[in-house]
């Protein structure tokens, strides 16, 4: 059919012919032959005229009636559309499954994952990875200054720990942060507040609490919460192509004390295991239950009105103090009376104190610096 051709490289119409030979336009203009493959063309409909190109010849068009060019095409870029469609459905479908995968590995995937990897890791790697986390987290959260206190609790914690099976050093101490909570870091540094060892009631559960984390520590538990947030933040990584430092980040979030979260079964067995450590020292295994079913019912609201901290860490209190109920059993107390008040005097803060001025305390911030200065804003008289 008759038709005009514009080769691109000048303003003249050619005279031409063009048919559909297959899925190929095949253009005679001016003695020589131009083959455009189907599915590189772009058509534009302008009022009767059908312009035609191709994505590998831009410049070149052929512009033809469209009452010529409708019968000569048919159904070929019908065909051709819905072939696009159903890639582009194929794709969303693809990327939808693959979503779906992410999903399942992150939910399932990585925490079954995190145990035989934490139970694998090198032991001189968890110590590494333990003292800088110990340096962060004492550069936010400093030992207190009573030596003899924390030797008394450092040697409770050593009792506690020497019926662990744990290659690593049990250190346990308290620390002044305006929280009620107990962590423990890898490579076996535990840490105390100031503010749950003024929440327990008696030596009892002051031990059932580092007792617990002991059992964590010997259980691996720590290395696997930090795998655990350490898969995710690479997985991560791989979904938007790295160069994010989400990996990173989610190591460094994991030294926390508020992301060493662990699974409830984990809780239960560090539970269950704290008692039976207290049990093969000797030491009463009666404070954890009490402990745990302050926290969960906050009988004294005055006084544990900051328990939020230690149960988004420790979740499910009133079924751990029903189950360490069951099991508890009576033994010699923990500390003296003289080595009670000398843990209990750690960390001495007014209790009026609140947690922001706390902070503002520990870090040489004065009222006035955190006022904003006045001294060259402009008064409303425009003085």
């Amino acid at each position: 059919m008759s038709a005009r051709f514009y080769d691109g490289r000048s303003a003249r119409a050619q005279d031409a012919r063009a048919a559909m030979d297959g899925d190929v336009l095949r253009i005679e203009a001016d003695g020589r032959e131009v083959a455009w493959p189907l599915q590189d063309l772009t058509v534009e409909i302008e009022a009767d005229q059908a312009r035609v190109s191709s994505r590998k010849d831009r410049d070149a068009r052929l512009v033809l009636p469209v009452g010529d060019w409708s019968p000569m095409i048919g159904d070929r870029l019908a065909e051709r559309a819905k072939s696009r469609r159903r890639r582009e459905w194929w794709l969303i479908g693809g990327l939808t499954a693959a979503a779906a995968g992410v999903v399942l590995f992150v939910t399932v995937g990585v925490p079954a994952l995190s145990g035989p990897v934490a139970r694998a890791t090198p032991v001189s790697m968890e110590q590494r990875m333990g003292d800088n986390f110990n340096a962060q987290v004492s550069a936010i959260f400093p030992a207190c200054e009573d030596a003899a206190g924390q030797r008394t609790l450092a040697a409770l914690g050593d009792r506690i720990a020497a019926e662990a099976d744990t290659p690593f050093d049990i250190r346990v101490r308290a620390v002044d942060a305006p929280m009620v909570n107990a962590f423990a870091l890898p490579g076996g540094y535990i840490l105390v507040t100031d503010d749950l060892i003024r929440e327990a009631k008696t030596p009892d559960e002051l031990a059932a609490v580092i007792a617990h984390e002991v059992a964590h520590v010997e259980k691996r538990h720590v290395m696997q919460s930090v795998w655990r947030n350490f898969g995710v933040g690479m997985l991560l990584d791989l979904i938007v192509g790295g160069g994010t430092g989400a990996g990173q980040q989610a190591v460094i979030l994991a030294g926390q004390a508020s992301e060493l979260s662990y699974s409830r079964s984990s809780e239960l067995e560090a539970d269950a295991r704290g008692q039976t450590l207290l049990h093969a020292g000797g030491m009463s295994s009666l404070g954890m239950a009490p402990f745990f079913e302050r926290m969960a019912a906050g009988e004294s609201h005055d006084e544990m009105s900051e328990a939020a901290e230690f149960l988004a860490t420790h979740p499910d209190s009133r079924r751990r103090a029903g189950a360490a109920r069951a099991a508890q059993r009576t033994g010699r107390s923990a500390l003296t009376a003289t080595e009670w008040s000398a843990v209990r005097g750690l960390c001495k803060v007014e209790e009026s104190e609140n947690p922001v001025d706390r902070l503002k305390r520990r870090f040489g911030i004065s009222d006035d610096a955190a006022r904003p200065d006045k001294s060259d804003q402009v008064r409303p008289d425009g003085q």
